[in-house]
């Protein structure tokens, strides 16, 4: 009996060799999503449109790979809600620059992906179009933003997903379902056609079952291979602490998850030692808030009863931050980034991925943990890093080669470690 390929490896060359019919990986990423429709994983399924595209022909390095997109990446004729109420119809006449990407080497866009509103929440929690399910954590969060991708990954309905990150939105449920987020450097991909919540973060991000196949999609979307290091010799600081984003905050209190995931990484030659970040000289969220603000003045407050609790009471918060508030922040944010381009001085960081010890219940108050929740993705995101979560371990590092060494080490060290 011939194996069912299912990474995207496989199908790629299966595909590409005729030895699988892209309509076919299609039909079976249609079937699984009918099968998990409890898990609430889309907003929008695209079976006509999919299928329409694999009967016509597809090649390249991801030729027939069924593709999920969360729902805040435009969609040439397909709905593109950003998770909310207000955008509930639109449909743009141009897809996002990383979905272009992403089809022109054979991937094959399958559905828009549920998220929570406007991507600016970390449960997967969604007023409008009902809270994603956890096929991991049965009565647990999935995470967010990128929730459906995460849950549909877990799920097995397909290998690849495409995410936005802003504060951990693609790390945090890669922690929840125990898949692959990576949030790329700042800057290094496009954001063009992703629906902004705050430009000095926004990021599309990566989403795999495997650190392998998360880097081939990066790869596809920065257009450039990466360059791998040896990772024996490599020096490692292991964060034992949540990051603080402000001055003045209450040191934080001993966490030592990281001391087990450094003893792994010792075990593969790594140097590992603890370390912290640096902190800012004032407060950075008014950048943050500023920003959401902004890009929302032309819908809030006007139409204020069209938006979900959780985010209408983010948005009110967001009207007090003062114009001084934000360029003092802005300020501090760029002083921050610059001194954090020297310390720690290591290559790469560990840590925890989410700040709390257990996946939140489903029907957790998102405004009450949102905060701790994201402490550790969060501080990479302001910092404008490269970083990667590996179900609960979260890496980070100023480039990504440095980054995708590390990480990909951890995976062949679990993999052997299971091989009997």
């Amino acid at each position: 009996m011939i194996a069912v390929p299912t990474s995207i490896d496989e199908i790629a060359r299966a595909v590409q060799a005729r030895e699988l019919d892209p309509v076919e990986t299609v039909h079976r990423a249609l079937r699984a999503i009918e099968a998990h429709a409890d898990l609430n994983a889309f907003i929008t399924v695209c079976s006509d449109e999919a299928l329409a595209r694999a009967r016509a022909g597809v090649s390249g390095t991801l030729a027939g790979v069924p593709l999920l997109v969360k729902d805040v990446f435009d969609t040439a004729g397909i709905r593109t809600t950003a998770g909310s109420r207000i955008h509930g119809e639109r449909v743009p006449r141009v897809s996002a620059r990383a979905v272009l990407a992403l089809e022109a080497v054979g991937a094959i866009v399958i559905g828009k992906t549920n998220c929570d509103e406007f991507a600016w929440g970390v449960t997967g929690q969604n007023a409008f179009y009902g809270d994603v399910g956890n096929p991991t954590r049965p009565g647990r969060i999935a995470g967010g933003s990128s929730s459906g991708n995460a849950a549909a990954l877990a799920a097995s309905i397909a290998p690849l997903a495409l995410g936005s990150d802003t504060g951990g939105s693609v790390r945090m449920p890669a922690a929840c379902c125990e898949v692959v987020g990576m949030k790329p450097r700042l800057g290094a991909l496009a954001t063009d056609g992703l629906f902004p919540l705050c430009p000095s973060f926004d990021t599309p991000g990566p989403m795999a079952r495997s650190v392998a196949e998360c880097a081939r999609c990066y790869e596809v979307l920065a257009g450039a291979a990466l360059r791998e290091h040896e990772p024996r010799g490599l020096h490692v600081g292991v964060l034992t602490g949540m990051p603080r984003l402000a001055p003045g905050v209450p040191a934080p209190e001993r966490d030592e998850r990281a001391l087990a995931f450094a003893a792994r990484l010792e075990n593969l030659g790594i140097t590992c030692e603890e370390v912290a970040l640096p902190i800012p000289e004032a407060n950075v969220w008014p950048v943050f808030y500023g920003e959401a603000a902004a890009t929302h003045r032309d819908t809030f407050p006007a139409r204020r009863d069209d938006y979900g609790p959780t985010v209408r009471a983010k948005l009110e918060d967001a009207q007090h931050v003062t114009l001084l508030e934000r360029e003092a922040a802005r300020r501090a944010l760029a002083a921050w980034r610059g001194r954090a381009q020297r310390e720690p001085h290591v290559d790469a960081i560990v840590s925890p991925t989410l700040g709390v010890l257990e996946v939140p219940p489903a029907d957790v108050d998102e405004l009450e943990i949102r905060v701790p929740f994201s402490a550790y993705t969060r501080a990479f995101s302001f910092l404008g890093w490269p970083a990667i979560a590996i179900g609960e371990v979260q890496f980070a590092a100023r480039e990504p080669g440095l980054l995708f060494t590390v990480a990909l080490a951890w995976e062949r060290s679990a993999s052997r470690a299971s091989q009997p």
